[in-house]
């Protein structure tokens, strides 16, 4: 914009400067004209006055009328200042004020004797070979009373004085033009930064609005053409806020959608290079977008059935969907769903990918069908032995009453475990679906955890088994005594189970999380025992419904196989943690961590 301003005030300079010099030059030749034109008016003036008041008539020799014309011509010039010279009409120089008339030639043919007699006055301006300068020659005839022309009056003036007043005339033009170029300079400066100021602020505004700076606006100016150019830019700046601002929520709400989406979501344009990747593809995949983006979709180290699923679609150009299993980073199963995406003008333009991890899904179904196999077969175990002893009865065995009463406590027994087992699915059903509701109040641990196990002392004492515990005093917790009770219990019954006769069952609470004041905000409580033990592989499946270590002890025990999936799910209810260690034939022991106060 400097050198925009710069080449207007040179321009507008220029224009002034020439208008003002051409104005200058055409004065200058007007002046120097009317300057001569009033010279030769004058002299014109002065040759009549000569004329008539003087004698050149004079009648005598040529030695006597030149005396005589000499005589007046040095008279005149006296008076006059200027050269006076009288030519005879045959043009013999019969009197001069500068030269004697002798040693002039024939002035008949001079320019100026020749218009005088042809149109009674004559000028010329020429270079004068005797007194060597420019000189003005004006010259009329002398007539005699019968109008008949006896000679002519000559004057000439030194052009040094008009040349002296045209040179003073010059200086006086240029330094008027120098002083009005420093002006028109300054004034050309005003008037280029007037106009341009303006434009270098619009600018100014449009290269911010370039950088994405849609907040910058042009100071309001004067209504002009210049003033509307800027109302525009701020009005497009407006706009383009507005429209950036928009732009830049769905932006965000898009970022926001993509980021937190459970589904993977991969997009790949129409050169087959993978330009779009969410966190969720990043974590199925097992690649992260920095190694992913901008690489071919068959150059990104994917499995071979999932590039090929790619290339299909985008060969037909058609929506793709099916299931797949992944091996990295993890074994998992995809749904996969492939879109051709298309613009407004139908031109094919790249693939959407969305990935479905449907692991948990599928573990779900294997583990639905699992339990209905599970509840089926347990369900069908004691229906089978009430049905074959009550066939065996009703067959003839009624009518030995020992082997009858054997039948019948059988059929009761199986009756009973039937009844738990219903028991435990209801229980356990109502527990997963968070229908059963928690009522916390203050537990004091060390007479809850005496109670406890003085429901299982006469079990334990049957099988000669020492049951112990370890509390400290004044130790609280808030917690629903019931739920926390059949924890405590299911532990406590599966130890005296699995125990040996004359084993050790024990239970310890102890606090977490100590600080200075001896406050504690978590607790840990811990059911050991010296039974059988766990093997190491049954143990990530322990918590598992109907999973047994050993089958046979289970059902021979009463067991139902669901204890530790129902205590496990009330553990978390009171947002704790269990977890078992064991060593086959040392001893299990499972560990809970609960909060204090919820």
């Amino acid at each position: 914009m400097t050198k925009f301003r710069a080449k207007l005030t040179l321009i507008l300079i220029l224009l002034i400067g020439c208008s003002m010099l051409i104005a200058g030059i055409f004065m200058a030749k007007v002046l120097e004209s009317s300057h001569v034109n009033s010279l030769k008016e004058n002299m014109e003036r002065e040759l009549h006055v000569i004329a008539s008041s003087g004698v050149w008539d004079y009648q005598g020799t040529d030695a006597e009328l030149i005396k005589y014309y000499t005589a007046q011509a040095h008279r005149l010039k006296d008076a006059t200042t200027e050269r006076l010279t009288y030519v005879r009409a045959d043009g013999k120089v019969l009197g001069d004020s500068d030269q004697l008339p002798e040693q002039m030639d024939n002035h008949l043919t001079r320019p100026e004797i020749a218009a005088a007699a042809k149109d009674g006055i004559g000028y010329m301006t020429r270079y004068s070979d005797t007194l060597k300068e420019n000189m003005l020659y004006a010259a009329i005839p002398v007539k005699n009373e019968a109008k008949v022309t006896t000679g002519y009056l000559r004057i000439s003036l030194s052009l040094a004085q008009v040349d002296n007043s045209i040179r003073s005339l010059w200086y006086f033009l240029i330094s008027g033009l120098a002083i009005l170029f420093v002006i028109a300079g300054i004034v050309s400066y005003r008037i280029a930064k007037g106009i341009t100021r303006p434009i270098e602020r619009m600018t100014k505004v449009a290269q911010q609005i370039t950088n994405l700076n849609y907040e910058s606006r042009v100071p309001s100016y004067r209504n002009d053409e210049v003033g509307q150019l800027g109302q525009a830019i701020n009005r497009m700046s407006e706009s383009l806020q507005g429209q950036m601002a928009r732009i830049q929520e769905n932006e965000r709400r898009l970022q926001g959608v993509m980021e937190n989406m459970m589904s993977g979501i991969m997009m790949i344009d129409r050169e087959e290079r993978i330009m779009l990747l969410n966190p969720s593809a990043e974590a199925i995949l097992g690649f992260s977008s920095q190694e992913l983006l901008g690489k071919k979709y068959n150059e990104a180290k994917q499995q071979y059935d999932f590039t090929k699923m790619i290339q299909e679609c985008i060969e037909l150009q058609e929506p793709i969907s099916d299931e797949m299993m992944f091996y990295y980073p993890a074994e998992r199963i995809l749904d996969i769903h492939l879109s051709p995406i298309a613009h407004e003008d139908e031109e094919w333009s790249g693939v959407l990918i969305v990935l479905h991890d449907i692991t948990a899904v599928r573990r779900l179904e294997r583990m639905r069908s699992e339990f209905v196999a599970n509840v089926s077969h347990e369900l069908k175990t004691p229906i089978a032995a009430v049905k074959g002893f009550a066939e065996t009865l009703l067959a003839g065995a009624l009518n030995d009453k020992e082997t009858a009463v054997s039948f019948l406590q059988i059929i009761f027994d199986e009756s009973e475990r039937l009844n738990r087992l219903i028991g435990d699915i209801l229980e356990l059903s109502k527990i997963e679906s968070k229908r059963i509701p928690m009522n916390f109040s203050p537990v004091y641990l060390p007479e809850f955890v005496d109670r406890s196990l003085s429901v299982l002392r006469k079990e334990a004492e049957k099988k000669h088994i020492e049951l112990s515990m370890t509390v400290e005093d004044d130790m609280y917790i808030e917690a629903d005594e019931d739920r926390l009770r059949q924890i405590i219990i299911n532990l406590l019954s599966n130890g005296i189970a699995y125990t040996q006769d004359g084993g050790k069952v024990k239970l310890r609470v102890e606090p977490l999380e100590t600080n200075a004041d001896g406050d504690y905000e978590r607790l840990r409580i811990i059911v050991s025992d010296t039974g059988m033990g766990i093997p190491k592989k049954d143990l990530p499946r322990i918590f598992e419904r109907f999973y047994r270590v050993d089958k046979a002890r289970s059902r021979s025990s009463g067991g139902t196989g669901l204890g530790l999936s129902i205590v496990k799910h009330l553990v978390e209810m009171h947002k704790g943690t269990i977890r078992v260690e064991s060593e086959v034939g040392v001893g299990t022991k499972f560990i809970i961590e609960l909060p204090v106060i919820h």
